[in-house]
């Protein structure tokens, strides 16, 4: 005190006092996650692989096992969906098509066949977009009546043909590899198929009869008969409700079995239709009988198997069928598919933006395409061939595997791309809305995590940025396998080690 100190003086040593806080701080931060770890017992038996580094520099901050293969779970769509936002363009959009094989003549009659002509498009369902948190969803099948008016109002009146659906613009081969049989029952698990409508599921819902002993009722959304159902729950006068439901592979029956208690409330199931192209075609037809159009034929549905091709991983694109276009239906632009698919992480979409990427790259909509063109991103991005292996673009599958280090390699990577700010925006946001909405328990802070979430059987995961001064600062990626507490505790204990990044 008292003593003058020339200015100069204290600028030789910002430098000291800057390198003294991160000799602080990066110790700080370890010493908090490992103690979040060692802590709690549901985080203790579990496999971790955690990498925290700097979005600007890439210096690693904090790392356990960063380089070893963990199942990532629905982590995996940051890889199919920055795949298909830099591959494709944020303003990229699908087409539907309805072409008939002849014009109609002047009595409004189609000599031949109707073709509905899928060209991959997620949104034709009844959900809003741009996405808002909370928002109502529409009708589920308004694309089809959509496409169906144009149809009627190009005069159309009878079709002596068959109305077929046509997905062959992607290859059928509905399942990855790794997904489990009992996945494609329900609604996360829907198959992929190139013609899409309600995110190919349908809505059941069953309520107690008035009587104990009676027959449950049934409803349905959209209310269009597709599976043969072998409804066998009955009213219980009182219990729990305890209801099973199981479809034999590759038939079109469900069985439904159980007890629901009388007075009680009802319950809803989301179901996957196993064709959906057929599916579409038969929607259609009914849009179509409802404005007074005759169909002679039947709903048929075309699909190009995967043992038809010379090679999954490229070839040239088939084109849509010749003939007469009668209607024609446009996506949103991608960048709102994309930003639904990472906010409320929805499986089937990110399958199918995968395979957008491979028709539009490689000639051909696969899996494989899709894959490979992901391989030739990540090796721009820096990663070696045997940092990864995917099966798969949702992370349903059990097989995909990736490293920690890696997802943060691809987080700095799109971030310095010129859309960096935009796809920032597609993450869910902590304590906020998606995937995270409920998450970081009710604490500001949460709102600075702007993440992708990751869920299966033993498997939970959560990457992306962490903020600072309301912009991105931090890259991190959290996968635990192997745990066997409730899933819960497990979110508790990422969610606490995403906390430490803000706080």
């Amino acid at each position: 005190p008292g003593r003058r100190v020339p200015s100069c003086n204290w600028m030789r040593w910002i430098p000291i006092l800057l390198l003294a806080h991160v000799l602080v701080a990066a110790p700080g931060l370890k010493q908090r996650i490992d103690k979040i770890l060692e802590t709690s017992p549901a985080a203790r038996r579990a496999h971790w692989g955690i990498h925290v580094a700097d979005l600007a520099t890439g210096k690693t901050l904090y790392a356990r096992s960063e380089d070893r293969f963990f199942v990532p779970a629905s982590n995996t769509k940051l890889f199919s969906t920055s795949l298909a936002l830099l591959r494709l363009g944020p303003d990229h959009r699908f087409q539907t098509l309805v072409i008939a094989e002849q014009a109609p003549d002047a009595a409004g009659r189609v000599a031949g066949d109707l073709i509905l002509y899928g060209g991959g498009d997620p949104s034709m369902s009844g959900r809003p977009l741009p996405y808002q948190r909370g928002a109502a969803a529409g009708q589920p099948l308004a694309a089809i009546d959509e496409l169906a008016a144009q149809i009627a109002a190009r005069g159309v009146r009878r079709i002596d043909g068959d109305l077929v659906g046509d997905d062959t613009a992607y290859v059928w081969d509905p399942y990855p590899d790794g997904w489990a049989q009992n996945d494609t029952i329900w609604e996360y698990g829907a198959p992929v198929s190139a013609l899409t409508v309600n995110d190919n599921t349908i809505s059941l819902t069953l309520k107690p009869g008035a009587r104990v002993g009676d027959p449950a009722s049934i409803a349905l959304s959209p209310a269009r008969e597709y599976y043969q159902i072998d409804n066998r729950v009955r009213t219980s006068a009182q219990g729990e409700r305890r209801i099973r439901l199981d479809r034999p592979a590759g038939s079109r029956e469900l069985r439904i079995w159980g007890t629901i208690p009388r007075g009680g409330e009802g319950v809803t199931q989301l179901l996957a239709i196993d064709d959906p192209a057929l599916y579409a075609a038969l929607a259609l037809a009914g849009a179509l009988e409802r404005r007074g159009v005759t169909i002679r034929g039947r709903a048929l549905a075309r699909h190009r198997p995967l043992n038809q091709l010379d090679d999954p991983a490229k070839g040239t694109p088939p084109a849509p069928p010749a003939g007469v276009e009668l209607a024609r239906r446009q996506s949103q632009p991608l960048i709102e598919i994309l930003r639904v698919v990472n906010k409320i992480s929805q499986n089937l979409e990110a399958e199918l933006v995968l395979r957008e990427v491979g028709r539009v790259r490689r000639g051909v909509g696969s899996r494989e395409a899709g894959i490979e063109e992901l391989k030739a991103m990540l090796a721009e991005a820096g990663a070696a061939k045997d940092d990864y292996y995917f099966q798969d673009g949702s992370g349903l599958s059990r097989l995909t595997l990736i490293t920690p280090s890696l997802a943060t390699r691809l987080l700095r990577f799109v971030h310095s791309t010129p859309i960096g700010g935009e796809w920032v925006k597609l993450l869910p946001v902590g304590g906020e809305d998606g995937t995270l909405a409920s998450r970081f328990e009710g604490r500001p802070a949460g709102r600075g995590i702007l993440a992708k979430t990751g869920s299966l059987s033993h498997v939970g995961a959560l990457s992306g940025y962490a903020e600072r001064g309301g912009k991105p600062a931090l890259v991190f990626s959290v996968i635990v396998n192997n745990y066997n507490s409730p899933a819960s505790e497990i979110r508790r204990v990422i969610d606490k080690i995403g906390l430490s990044l803000v706080e």
